[in-house]
């Protein structure tokens, strides 16, 4: 593609050289760089790309998109000086990959918790209505049925380009997108043009990146403030932050609640580990799904399938057939007559959320045991809030290590048993062994109980030393079952 062409409507400062130049590739990390490429020289929190100029025009670099231009200018290569390569970055991206959410309908999803779940369970529902899909999450990103290997819940901008690219070209009709605070801080949706907006709530999270409560709600808010106003913002008002997001956006406002009117009002009539009845706008719907925060999730589904086009009681028939997704809230029955529920909770607010889903259910017929760690190099001041909310709604806890990073297990540990008091470590052991630690909690487990392993749901490893083990928590879970026989 012609150089001209995908610098269309990027505000330059000033370009040195020949802008009729064919480009056969655009990459921010130098290492990547072919002959005819074009280099994007970020600051990013790591590393400065504009060091690595020079190692990129060695590669073959054909022109550099930088802030500052070097001293020495190579005569054979175009430079283009822009005043923010981050700001940039996203639009070269999206003019270079064709502008492919020109092409398709995208949505995203933020907030804190249940981005997975609800932008999955999207592109679940709408391959069941008979579409092309993507998917980019978490767990794993989807062109229609074809996985692909994930790092980060949002790709760099080039990556998510190329991606939803790809999508476009295979005849995607619709994505779902997580979008996380992350993403939007560091301008990797920049050039996308959303359909539509999803806010699921806010609490503490990512405060090791963000620094504040304040930059990190700022950073979600702007996502809505720069929806068009072609798209929809559908909103949770039963998060006290949800009409917050939505105060500046152009986009169409919708809302969804279980406790109050809202254009998406959902109750929950019945529930048990097998499902949930709910009412939705006066129509009741089975789902397979626990717990309050699910019903949420599946209210914005619900609310998100409508505002695209569909039918209500199209909508509610699939939404009866979908199923959780992997490591969230995954129910597995022992043969001595307990539960153990395996979930990806790794935040104070998703703990709750699932511990009081249990206890919805239980309805005090039996004993809550949770097994419960937290990250390394991460949000530390999460750990001790982390520890407390599992002790306060379990009978006995377990604390035990997670992805412990390049982190001690036991320092973390001892972090998180810093915010408990004496009368609280009665119910707590640590066992930083995590495979132990599930082992324990199933010995301990009486026909009734329910043990909830927290903080890994779908991951299938386990980071130590920056190095990643197999481990996941449902093959032990399963493993040990199956000696109970």
């Amino acid at each position: 593609m012609k150089l001209e062409i995908i610098l269309k409507n990027i505000k330059t400062c000033s370009i040195t050289g020949n802008q009729e130049l064919e480009i056969t590739g655009i990459n921010i990390d130098s290492r990547l760089i072919e002959k005819g490429h074009l280099f994007v020289a970020v600051k990013g929190t790591q590393t400065d790309g504009h060091t690595y100029i020079g190692k990129a025009i060695e590669k073959g670099a054909a022109a550099i998109v930088c802030e500052t231009l070097p001293e020495t200018l190579h005569p054979e290569v175009t430079y283009i000086q822009v005043t923010d390569t981050e700001d940039a970055v996203g639009r070269l991206a999206t003019n270079y990959y064709g502008d492919p959410t020109s092409k398709l309908d995208l949505v995203g999803v933020t907030g804190t918790n249940g981005k997975t779940t609800i932008a999955t369970l999207l592109y679940n529902m709408f391959r069941q209505f008979g579409y092309k899909v993507g998917l980019i999450s978490t767990v794993c990103n989807y062109i229609d049925g074809e996985a692909i290997p994930t790092d980060h819940t949002t790709p760099d901008p080039i990556t998510l380009n190329k991606l939803l690219g790809r999508m476009a070209d295979e005849g995607c009709k619709y994505a779902f997108m997580e979008v996380s605070s992350h993403a939007v801080a560091q301008k990797r949706i920049g050039g996308l043009k959303f359909a539509g907006g999803i806010f699921t709530n806010i609490t503490r999270d990512h405060l090791d990146y963000h620094k504040t409560f304040e930059n990190y709600l700022k950073a979600k808010k702007a996502f809505f403030d720069n929806l068009p106003k072609t798209a929809f913002a559908l909103t949770n008002e039963d998060d006290k932050n949800g009409m917050v997001m939505v105060q500046n956006t152009k986009a169409k406002t919708a809302t969804y609640s279980l406790r109050t009117l809202a254009d998406f009002k959902g109750k929950v009539l019945e529930d048990g580990f097998e499902g949930m009845l709910l009412d939705i706008n006066n129509h009741e719907v089975n789902v397979q799904f626990i717990g309050r925060f699910n019903a949420s999730n599946l209210l914005a589904v619900y609310g998100a399938a409508c505002l695209l086009g569909k039918q209500p009681e199209e909508v509610l028939l699939i939404l009866s057939t979908l199923r959780p997704v992997s490591g969230r809230f995954d129910a597995i029955r022992s043969p001595k007559g307990y539960m153990a529920i395996v979930d990806y909770a790794h935040t104070p607010d998703a703990l709750v959320n699932v511990l009081e889903a249990i206890h919805e259910v239980l309805r005090g017929r039996g004993q809550v045991i949770t097994v419960v760690g937290a990250g390394g190099n991460r949000d530390k001041g999460k750990r001790p809030l982390m520890a407390q909310e599992s002790v306060k709604r379990s009978d006995k806890v377990i604390i035990t290590s997670d992805n412990p990073r390049f982190e001690e297990p036991q320092d973390i540990i001892n972090d998180m048993l810093a915010g408990l008091t004496d009368t609280d470590m009665q119910k707590v052991i640590s066992i930083a062994d995590r495979k132990e630690a599930i082992r324990t909690a199933c010995m301990l487990a009486q026909r009734g109980d329910v043990i909830l392993i927290a903080g890994k749901g779908h991951e299938n490893y386990q980071e130590i030393k920056g190095v990643k083990h197999h481990f996941d928590d449902k093959e032990i879970v399963k493993d040990i079952f199956e000696k109970e026989h």
